[in-house]
């Protein structure tokens, strides 16, 4: 074959390669799991909640679940793909990444509400074989707002708004990854004002901000906590995460936090990333989960 033509039938197919292979890294799935992709869990109107959950198969008992909630200001963002938990997937943790309603679909506390929903489908449904007693809610961001605000409810259940799960919800931990605690101060800041469309007609109501501020719900009753937060995040401010071990430090709840040096907001090296992961299964296992 001619040498010319040749170079053109490479360069013609490159594409098509590199297409192929990120499609196939975007459809990882793990092995030795059943995967549920897209399954519903909650219809809001028009709009239907969805989530990606990958079970261990022949488990020999109850499995704990880590429910990953995705962050971009409640305003965007997306579950993501499997590729993220696979830390989470050697050590046999079951896992859950879904989909809620952004400030487009619908305003707060629409977004708590479908995370607690989510927790009600998964812990109700007995063929998921979810340990009740095990159930990590993990967030970076807004998602970590979340995780934590959902997760500190306790018997509260003023965000339980169409849950049928009769039991009390138990959260074993909450991992925090740069997380807002206080969102008054959050949609007054320079680079959060924007996000403020989230609490719809009620963005300068300062007693339904508190409602959704998770510092507002530290007791001693809490769940154990893992922080992470970067000292030069230009979006949640560091102090957001140092408030927080404070209350958790005051009502003696068990609590770990790392703080990265000149961090940003997540835009970590791969060595820190793989060191925080380190510490969050760290942390799991220290409390039994």
């Amino acid at each position: 074959m001619n040498k010319n033509i040749r170079t053109f039938l490479i360069l013609l197919i490159m594409p098509f390669i590199s297409f192929a292979q990120g499609e196939t890294a975007a459809r990882f799935l793990p092995e030795k799991y059943d995967h549920y992709l897209d399954l519903p869990y909650k219809k809001a109107g028009n709009w239907t909640g969805v989530m990606d959950l990958f079970i261990p198969q022949n488990a020999p008992k109850s499995t704990p679940l880590i429910l990953f909630v995705h962050g971009g200001g409640w305003t965007q963002g997306t579950k993501g793909t499997a590729n993220q938990f696979k830390i989470f997937f050697k050590l046999g943790y079951a896992v859950a990444t879904i989909e809620y309603r952004l400030a487009k679909d619908a305003p707060a506390p629409a977004a708590v509400e479908d995370v607690r929903s989510a927790l009600c489908f998964l812990l109700k449904d007995a063929k998921y074989n979810i340990d009740p007693n095990k159930v990590v809610l993990m967030g970076g961001s807004a998602g970590g707002h979340l995780a934590l605000l959902a997760g500190y409810q306790e018997t509260n259940k003023q965000f339980d708004v169409d849950c049928d799960y009769k039991k009390t919800i138990k959260i074993a931990a909450v991992v925090d990854k740069y997380g807002i605690t206080d969102v008054w101060e959050y949609i007054n800041s320079k680079n959060g004002s924007r996000n403020g469309i989230w609490l719809g007609d009620k963005s300068k109501d300062t007693a339904f901000a508190k409602q959704l501020s998770p510092l507002n719900y530290v007791t001693k009753a809490s769940p154990p906590t893992f922080i992470v937060h970067g000292t030069a995040d230009p979006s949640v401010n560091y102090q957001h995460s140092v408030r927080l071990k404070e209350a958790l430090d005051k009502n003696g709840v068990k609590n770990q936090m790392i703080t990265v040096k000149d961090g940003l907001h997540g835009k970590f090296t791969s060595e820190k990333n793989a060191e925080i992961n380190s510490e969050i299964i760290k942390f799991l296992k220290k409390l039994g989960i």
